[in-house]
């Protein structure tokens, strides 16, 4: 269903099944599985009915690089060719098309922000995306390109949206996208997340709380019961 001004109280979400090839494969945690078990609960609890479902397009190349750099991206696009390694240090395995799978999160994601802007619709919701850990010239925990960095430069290059406040309420600390805009000043970065003593990726402490002339816009919350 395509979204329109009228039903700008709605919410766009994004279940295909496009989405889901964003899996790894051979029992990973994060696998392929995991778009159905998100229609499965959505429908039980009726809310399919109550929201609009949106397709999304592959992102093409220049939009990711909003974010990526290109060596990086070529390099991802070769091991996606490949279908095998470990596109980090271990955590990330390479499968064929994981590339245009990767890609297809990023579309979703800038997607959303467009109609979003344009008032399409009041919010989106994409259930497989938030990949927060890659970094700008590489992957990480489990995450190939930051579709939430790219939203951030595509607010910035296509609606010269400049400041934007970015949450983050993941359990693990958002470092790819927390270091990228780490010097920032019209990036506001909320993270609640757990001890980066105790949980991947090993950082967010309290005392992060942004770098040159960002620094004194920053306010680190330390919460006992969550964070240690």
């Amino acid at each position: 269903m395509t979204a329109t001004n009228s039903d700008s109280a709605r919410i766009c979400v994004y279940a295909s099944e496009h989405l889901s090839r964003y899996g790894f494969p051979e029992g990973h945690p994060f696998g392929p599985w995991r778009m159905t078990a998100f229609r499965e609960v959505l429908t039980a609890a009726g809310l399919d009915e109550q929201v609009i479902f949106c397709d999304p397009q592959m992102a093409e190349q220049m939009v990711i690089e909003r974010f990526h750099s290109h060596d990086y991206v070529e390099r991802m696009k070769q091991l996606s060719r490949l279908g095998e390694g470990y596109m980090d240090a271990g955590d990330t395995p390479a499968f064929p098309g994981v590339y245009e799978a990767a890609a297809m999160v990023v579309g979703a994601v800038t997607d959303a922000v467009r109609r979003v802007v344009a008032g399409e619709c009041r919010r989106a919701f994409i259930p497989i995306a938030g990949l927060h850990h890659a970094r700008r010239d590489h992957a990480a925990g489990f995450c190939v390109f930051n579709d939430c960095g790219v939203a951030v430069e595509t607010l910035r290059s296509e609606f010269n949206i400049q400041r934007i406040a970015y949450v983050d309420i993941d359990a693990h600390h958002g470092d790819g996208v927390f270091y990228a805009f780490e010097d920032d000043p019209e990036l506001i970065f909320a993270d609640i997340h757990e001890d980066g003593r105790h949980l991947y990726p090993g950082c967010g402490d309290a005392t992060e709380t942004g770098a040159g002339r960002a620094g004194v816009h920053h306010h680190a919350v330390w919460c006992g019961q969550c964070c240690g």
